[in-house]
């Protein structure tokens, strides 16, 4: 038996340029995740600098915004974060913003959700998780520092 040549496979080239063309896609959409997941890149918008200059101070601040704002599972984050992006951008652009922005029940949900799967083990041992509806109705000062008056607050340097 003779051994077939890679010039006379010309399948092998195109399955092997298939799959490195494949890595550099899905490499460049997951650093694509990451940077539209950062503070950086959401408060690129005016709308977003408060959100962002509190978020920065807070207990939260090594987290990326979308770790808290945006399902954690693949499937349900992409249309979530295209929705939801897709809505700032009309704000950020085109509407009537009043701030401090207040999050839609979808994200609330979401936020809520991601609170309750970050600190499982503290709220395993607390009775009085269902006292309230959301983790923020008593925990305010984890939603960027919402209930602390903006004359109180310290900008942090850019």
């Amino acid at each position: 038996m003779s051994e077939v040549s890679p010039r006379k496979c010309p399948w092998l080239k195109i399955l092997l340029g298939g799959v490195a063309l494949g890595v550099l896609v899905l490499a460049g959409l997951a650093w694509g995740m990451r940077v539209t997941d950062a503070r950086p890149f959401c408060s690129s918008c005016h709308i977003m600098e408060q959100a962002a200059r509190t978020h920065k101070l807070s207990p939260h601040a090594k987290l990326a915004c979308n770790e808290c704002h945006a399902p954690t599972a693949l499937l349900s984050k992409l249309p979530f974060k295209a929705k939801e992006g897709a809505r700032d951008f009309y704000m950020n652009t085109l509407g009537d913003v009043d701030l401090p922005i207040v999050a839609g029940m979808a994200t609330k949900d979401v936020v809520n959700a991601n609170c309750k799967a970050c600190h499982f083990a503290t709220n395993e041992n607390v009775a009085s998780m269902d006292a309230k509806p959301y983790c923020v109705d008593c925990h305010r000062s984890a939603q960027h520092m919402r209930m602390k008056p903006i004359s109180t607050r310290m900008v942090a340097d850019e």
